[in-house]
């Protein structure tokens, strides 16, 4: 993947304040008795920026896992979440509608208990269809997708963030041609979830470079390392030079691709003031960073 911040490739026009775009209107569901009613917020929550890092993450016992699963239990219970993967990218904004997604294994080489793993989260197909309804008034292409499985940018975090697969999931496509303002924009327009009890959240990785990797390394990439401190303060002083991450200087080494930063954009359009919860690295190149954003 090319690396471009040209918002011309983008589905949306950028404002020359970067600012958010109109929030949705109350997302409604459908009740047994056939009437609507507006999901009503106890509590306005943030919007979440998770490291996934390897498939392993699921099964495995340390710093990143303890602080999703503090996470977890911290933050009040969604009544849905909505997130963007980075193992999901498309030609146009798809949604996943599948109200029973299975539990894909989207990868190969490593232990077989990964591949035994299943997350029964059930989907949430009113939700899917109120949001896609919403962006096409918005003149946002996007399309419902009944179909998807949950990849493991979805189901290896949340194993850990609310390991009782009890939260309804509706997941959102990357589309290829989006970049970081694309990216932003499209997360300002899910901002309003937060109040109605939705937790928005990208899974991707902080800095992820797989030729750098090395599974039994101690050491920490240093290129990576300055990165994760430079952009975190552009986040907290300066949105639209955190958008414009390709300055930062030998970006290749540390995203040779954007497809794993993309969706902390996204969550960074639902809420613009940062917190860092966790920060780490994980087999030498691999940033484990978790951000929040209010």
């Amino acid at each position: 993947m090319t690396h471009s911040n040209n918002s011309q490739n983008s589905a949306f026009s950028v404002p020359a304040s970067v600012t958010a775009l109109t929030s949705f209107e109350p997302v409604t569901t459908t009740s047994r008795q056939g009437k609507i009613r507006s999901i009503q917020a106890l509590a306005t929550l943030p919007a979440l920026f998770i490291s996934h890092g390897a498939p392993t993450l699921a099964v495995e016992k340390n710093a990143t896992t303890n602080a999703l699963a503090r996470t977890g239990q911290n933050l009040p219970k969604p009544k849905a979440i909505v997130i963007m993967s980075a193992h999901w990218v498309t030609q146009t904004l798809e949604i996943s509608s599948n109200p029973a997604p299975q539990t894909w294994h989207d990868f190969s080489g490593f232990n077989h208990q990964l591949n035994t793993l299943q997350y029964p989260a059930v989907g949430h197909p009113e939700l899917a269809d109120s949001l896609s309804v919403q962006l096409n008034k918005m003149g946002v292409i996007n399309s419902l997708n009944p179909l998807r499985p949950l990849d493991h940018g979805v189901w290896a975090p949340l194993m850990h963030l609310y390991p009782k697969a009890d939260v309804p999931i509706v997941q959102l496509s990357l589309p290829r041609h989006f970049d970081a303002y694309a990216c932003y924009q499209l997360g300002s327009l899910f901002a309003q979830l937060r109040h109605e009890q939705i937790l928005v959240i990208g899974s991707g990785s902080i800095t992820h470079n797989l030729a750098s990797l090395d599974w039994n390394a101690s050491s920490e990439d240093k290129q990576a390392k300055a990165f994760k401190v430079w952009l975190l303060n552009k986040l907290k002083a300066d949105i639209p030079a955190a958008l414009d991450w390709q300055a930062f200087a030998n970006i290749e080494q540390v995203h040779p691709t954007a497809e794993h930063l993309l969706p902390l954009f996204f969550a960074l359009g639902c809420g613009q003031r940062v917190s860092v919860i966790h920060e780490s690295m994980a087999h030498h190149s691999l940033g484990m960073d978790i951000y929040r954003f209010d």
